[in-house]
């Protein structure tokens, strides 16, 4: 995209979203339509909002957008119009200009820098990984008892191949002293009350240097939407969408382990084998949220869905991981009585979704109660009964499919 071009479409964005601050419902969105999702009072809105298909909402100050769940069954890679969006801030940017854009990474460091997004690309090597970037709370709206927070389906994550610089590069050249503990992260949203606490993320200095984590400047061979981070995001494979800070302004390398707001109280999980509590009760010890629990999808039928006795049909979907990578997948049409080996697709990166796919013949009219289950590479599996906690994070429970044969 030409510089001119670029300049212009970003200034649609900007007057979209700043459009829309002052009315009930947005000037910007384009059409409305709904959806029902499979829980208690799931009726919701799909809008289209700027450089996205229509989206489900759950709300629109700040911008959270879930990504219906059929159109995962199209692609193993996420279009960025199709890609789910969390913002904490309602105060998110409206206009941001590429030519003025700085990463500041300080704190405690020899070198401190202000690194411009031409400098970004130009001077330090470029990697690309194919990453899966999940809400922590993806599919709380399932819980059972029900907990507090937005009542998301199981459309809060999706997978695309960034490319950015290496953290570990950045800090390099920032030099970190002696000392450093942790690394804190910051984006341009903002607060709407000075009361309130502004989104920062912290990881171990050693995490932040294991080659993985990544500032990405691109996703899916574009400029990132701006809905999901433009022009730089922190890229965190194999943890929760907690972490991938978007519009990443601010690096700060930190002598003790960082307890802002988003960190402590917010983002904890119980701290013990399940990162489970018996449900209504709290846990006695929590630590941050952190790696991604390990879960299968079937993608291309739902419980309306009607297949023929005796008619062989396909079964696909997708599994993915914190980033052992996916040993196998087993399907079941008898409600998790019997299991069969299904074939795995194509392998994108340990970090990616992975397809698989199985054939299956009906044997009997009726409701079948089709199932599919994740193994790894470490050892993981997914659980046949839930787990629960008051804040509604990593469900992975083997999910049942209900489809009628005739």
């Amino acid at each position: 995209m030409n510089s001119e071009n670029f300049s212009n479409r970003r200034k649609v964005i900007a007057t979209a979203l700043a459009g829309g601050a002052s009315s009930l419902l947005p000037s910007w969105v384009l059409g409305v339509e709904r959806t029902n999702l499979p829980l208690a009072y799931g009726e919701r809105e799909l809008m289209a909002f700027p450089e996205k298909k229509p989206m489900i909402v759950l709300t629109s100050r700040p911008p959270q957008l879930e990504t219906p769940f059929k159109y995962f069954d199209n692609h193993l890679i996420t279009p960025n119009d199709e890609f789910f969006v969390r913002y904490h801030m309602a105060g998110i940017p409206t206009s941001i200009d590429p030519n003025t854009y700085r990463l500041k990474v300080g704190g405690n460091v020899e070198k401190p820098l202000e690194i411009s997004l031409e400098s970004l690309k130009k001077n330090f090597p470029s990697q690309r990984i194919v990453a899966v970037n999940q809400c922590s709370g993806n599919s709380r709206g399932l819980f059972e008892p029900r907990v507090n927070g937005g009542q998301l389906g199981n459309g809060a994550m999706g997978n695309a191949a960034w490319v950015g610089v290496a953290l570990k590069d950045i800090l390099k050249a920032a030099n970190p002293s002696r000392g450093a503990k942790q690394v804190t992260f910051d984006g341009l949203d903002q607060p709407v009350l000075p009361s309130d606490s502004d989104f920062v993320k912290g990881l171990d200095i050693d995490h932040a240097m294991d080659g993985n984590v990544m500032v990405a400047y691109q996703m899916n061979g574009t400029d990132i939407p701006f809905l999901n981070g433009y022009p730089i995001k922190l890229i965190v494979p194999g943890y929760y969408g907690t972490y991938w800070v978007k519009h990443l302004s601010e690096i700060k390398v930190v002598d003790d382990v960082y307890n802002g707001y988003w960190m402590n109280p917010a983002y904890r999980i119980p701290d013990n084998d399940c990162n489970c509590v018996d449900p209504g009760t709290a846990p006695s010890k929590t630590i941050p949220i952190n790696q991604f629990t390990i879960r299968s999808f079937i993608t291309n039928f739902t419980d309306n869905s009607i297949v023929t006795v005796g008619k062989p049909v396909q079964a696909r979907g997708i599994a993915f991981d914190a980033g052992y990578g996916i040993k196998s997948v087993l399907f079941s049409q008898d409600n998790g009585q019997n299991w069969t080996e299904a074939r795995l697709g194509q392998d994108l990166g340990r970090f990616s979704f992975r397809e698989w796919r199985i054939e299956f013949t009906p044997k009997q009219k009726g409701t079948l109660d089709l199932r599919v289950r994740a193994f790894n590479h470490a050892g993981q599996v997914q659980p046949m009964t839930a787990s629960w906690m008051p804040a509604g994070y990593m469900r992975n429970i083997v999910e049942t499919v209900k489809v009628t044969a005739v």
